[in-house]
């Protein structure tokens, strides 16, 4: 049993933070006895997980399959790009059924829906077409802003663009049906849509800030949701082909694979958190990230800008004559064998910290709290098992030609990387905070009871000598501005 359950946490040692109404620095007595409970089980994403398999299984099998019942067309793996978007269909299914069937996430308040109220028709109208007309204007906005981006008419972007755009007409379709069927039973039926929508068409009663909630929560779908999909069918066609038994005695190949699956593991699941931002499963983007620090540092990761960042000829590049870990170590089975084995852990734990999010992965929104899985041990396991595998893998402390002016380069460079990803914590966690008591408490206990965090927080305590909270505040120094 927890001394203080999430939420209700005595604040009589805590610091208001100024600037942030309702956010408290929590002081180390007022960490609560126990984790709060995780706003998704880790029965949504073992679904999913499950699913994807047996999609994966029937792809890899399609051969004897199409044999077995004769079906005409070439005998061959199904390994093109239209079916790893149906794999979307076969993860993102179960783990909607489990929601519902087990979780029963449809009747919980912070979905904002009321099932007793089935308001009548003629009294929905008028609110869902107002909604309407903001959805469909901002739908038209991202189209044109992906027809502006030149790189998302080329390369892997190229199928995210016609997938998107068979999806528009899809979603055109059914946003009617969807915003007239959920105004029945939403408590507030003129959520952020309804507020773009009224703002568009002179209609009283629109404020500015649902509508930037609203443009902040679609240009993270539009932006993420276009690369996710860019990238989806890569590694699951060689998945899809692998012959294992061909390389099961070779670490350095068979190391690889298992990377490639557990990356395709986190693709699929992230891709389908993106897209699926459903309110009756509860999965709704809540908030996007209303930091601009938060926005810079998560760009800066992903294409177009990652490509001028981290690229070959990117400001940051840390692999300038160096060379990945299997060349270095090679000669050696035994190392061969150890190191691949660390480097699939590594993508392992970030695949699980992908894996335990369910149907709610993304970046830069508030959509619940994660507290199971890695995010028992540490608050950002994600980041940490990423950077670290960086490490490991490329090796930037040695250089081909032993140049020390290469492996300076490399290692300082990879270090920026590392404090870019630090950099999106710190901003993470100060809208998490800002947002939810739950994830207060989750973030106290993390700082006393976390098994990697804990001693990383009392290891800054000493040598800063004070407590300092995620925000940048300081308990000796309550009006210090955060570093964001």
């Amino acid at each position: 049993m927890c001394a203080k359950r999430s939420g209700e946490m005595d604040h009589r040692n805590s610091t208001a933070l100024p600037g942030l109404p309702g956010v408290l620095q929590i002081t180390p007595d007022d960490a609560p006895a126990c984790a709060p409970e995780s706003d998704v089980s880790t029965g949504v994403g073992l679904a999913g997980l499950l699913g994807l398999a047996v999609w994966v299984l029937f792809c890899r099998t399609y051969p004897l399959t199409a044999e077995v019942l004769g079906l005409p067309g070439p005998r061959e793996p199904l390994s093109g790009p239209h079916a790893a978007l149906m794999a979307m269909v076969f993860t993102a299914g179960p783990m909607a059924i489990w929601s519902v069937a087990v979780d029963r996430v449809h009747l919980r308040l912070s979905t904002g829906l009321d099932w007793s109220l089935k308001r009548p028709l003629e009294d929905v109208l008028p609110i869902s077409a107002v909604k309407i007309v903001g959805l469909w204007s901002t739908w038209g906005a991202l189209a044109a802003l992906f027809g502006l981006g030149r790189w998302y008419w080329e390369g892997n972007y190229l199928f995210a663009m016609h997938t998107l755009g068979y999806a528009l007409a899809a979603m055109v379709a059914l946003s009617v049906p969807y915003a007239i069927w959920l105004d029945r039973y939403m408590v507030e039926p003129r959520d952020a849509a309804w507020h773009f929508g009224a703002r568009l068409l002179g209609r009283d009663g629109w404020e500015a800030e649902p509508i930037k909630k609203h443009w902040r929560a679609w240009l993270i779908k539009g932006f993420f949701g276009a690369f996710m999909i860019s990238i989806l069918p890569v590694g699951f066609a060689i998945v899809v082909e692998a012959q294992p038994a061909q390389i099961i005695a070779n670490p350095v190949e068979l190391g690889m694979l298992l990377v490639t699956l557990l990356f395709m593991i986190d693709v699929q699941i992230g891709t389908v958190g993106y897209l699926f931002t459903l309110r009756p499963l509860d999965a709704h983007i809540r908030s996007g990230n209303p930091f601009l620090a938060g926005w810079v540092a998560a760009l800066l990761c992903y294409p177009p800008f990652a490509w001028g960042v981290f690229g070959a000829g990117g400001v940051l590049n840390y692999e300038v004559n160096g060379a990945k870990w299997d060349y270095w170590l090679m000669g050696s089975d035994t190392m061969l064998w150890l190191w691949a084995a660390w480097i699939v852990a590594l993508t392992a734990l970030y695949a699980w910290a992908t894996f335990i999010f369910g149907i709610r992965f993304s970046n830069l929104t508030y959509r619940g709290v994660i507290t199971n899985g890695p995010y028992r041990f540490t608050r950002h396991p994600a980041y940490l098992s990423k950077n670290l595998y960086w490490w490991c893998f490329s090796m930037p402390f040695l250089a081909i030609g032993g140049s020390p002016a290469d492996v300076a380069r490399n290692c300082f460079f990879l270090l920026c990387v590392n404090a870019i990803y630090y950099w999106r914590a710190r901003t993470e966690e100060a809208h998490l905070l800002a947002e939810d008591a739950k994830y207060r408490a989750y973030h106290a206990w993390m700082e006393e009871h976390g098994l990697i965090t804990a001693p990383l927080a009392r290891l800054k305590r000493r040598v800063l000598g004070r407590r300092v909270s995620a925000l940048g505040f300081t308990a000796s120094n309550p009006h210090t501005q955060p570093a964001e």
